[in-house]
């Protein structure tokens, strides 16, 4: 894995793969694609690579699922 590649300070642009990920651009974090909270790269956990996009927690991949329609929706 080449999460470390590069060590820049702004946000990095990733390639996110099915238990990997590769960093194309150099940063230290990502943004959560539903909370838009920052996202250290030693702590991504949770993506989606048919989306290429990653979440924060458990809790923020499953809404995306919902919002994608993957889940049906828990109202």
């Amino acid at each position: 894995m080449n999460r470390f590649e590069g060590h820049g300070s702004g946000e990095a642009k990733i390639r996110y793969l099915d238990a990997d990920f590769q960093v194309i651009a150099p940063g230290s974090h990502v943004r959560c694609a539903i909370t838009g909270e920052i996202i250290p790269l030693d702590e991504l956990k949770y993506w989606s690579v048919a989306r290429q996009e990653p979440y924060v927690d458990v809790h923020a991949s499953v809404a995306a699922d919902e919002r994608a329609g993957v889940l049906p929706s828990q109202n």
